[in-house]
């Protein structure tokens, strides 16, 4: 039988070493949390000694997390809802109908992944002034919408490409509507793809800070990111606390992010083959 192949020392101490430069600030947050002013500033390496858990209870018992909490959850959520439905229904014209200037349109969706959000950050708040949005939610989800579109059209557009023709044609001999099969065999056959782009939108707009910062100015409106920055900023001497504060702010999106990691990749996959 053939041995197997032993890989290369170098590369699994160059892979170590990368989690390493990942995770050691991400741990450092966490641990820091749990550990007093004096401690910190004692010994800034060490770990809790004695391991205090009042920092993270004060955070969780204030109002001021769990309203930030929800403001990011709702804004996360209709984001994700509108980026996949609004991306899928885009995608499958793209994908499944021929028109003048499909390509163009196509183009110009790619070409938005390549736009950074601070170029346009300046018209955009004067259109979002301009329509009455400025301090309120929906003037940070509509935004965030309009950016997410370009991934999520790129992604889901090979996967609905590939949907067989036979499937579409069955489909209109059994008299079925071409909503009806937009309903029935694509948006089923396209999950994984919305699994992936439903992902990535709530983290994108989860960990939202430019956008935020410039439309929300009243902290009952702040998200998770403004209220790290809030919090740090009224407890900069409590060195302690917004560590833990900071640490319980990132959780829910690496909680996220890790149980749907496969979905991610899978959904990326079938993107790349389509």
């Amino acid at each position: 039988m053939a041995k197997p192949r032993q890989g290369n020392p170098a590369v699994y101490v160059g892979v170590l070493m990368l989690i390493g430069l990942m995770l050691g600030p991400v741990l450092y947050i966490i641990i820091g949390g749990f550990r007093t002013n004096s401690q910190i500033t004692t010994d800034p390496a060490g770990l809790p000694d004695p391991w205090v858990f009042s920092n993270y209870t004060d955070v969780l018992a204030g109002e001021t997390f769990w309203r930030q909490v929800g403001n990011s959850t709702i804004a996360a959520v209709i984001t994700t809802i509108g980026v996949v439905g609004l991306g899928v229904m885009a995608s499958y014209v793209l994908a499944r109908y021929r028109f003048r200037g499909r390509g163009v349109m196509y183009a110009l969706f790619a070409a938005g992944l390549m736009f950074p959000a601070t170029v346009a950050i300046t018209p955009l708040y004067i259109l979002i002034k301009n329509l009455g949005l400025v301090n309120t939610l929906p003037g940070v989800i509509l935004p965030q919408i309009a950016f997410g579109l370009p991934t999520t059209i790129i992604i889901l557009v090979p996967f609905l490409r590939a949907i067989p023709r036979e499937i579409e044609e069955a489909a209109a001999i059994d008299q079925c509507s071409r909503l009806g099969f937009f309903w029935r065999m694509v948006l089923p056959l396209s999950v994984p793809g919305l699994i992936t782009t439903g992902i990535l939108a709530f983290v994108n707009s989860w960990n939202s800070y430019l956008l935020p910062l410039f439309i929300l100015n009243d902290q009952e409106t702040f998200t998770l990111p403004l209220g790290v920055q809030a919090f740090a900023s009224e407890y900069s001497v409590d060195t302690a606390k917004v560590l833990a504060f900071t640490s319980l702010s990132m959780i829910p999106a690496l909680v996220f992010f890790s149980l749907f990691e496969r979905r991610i990749v899978g959904g990326l996959t079938g993107a790349v083959k389509g």
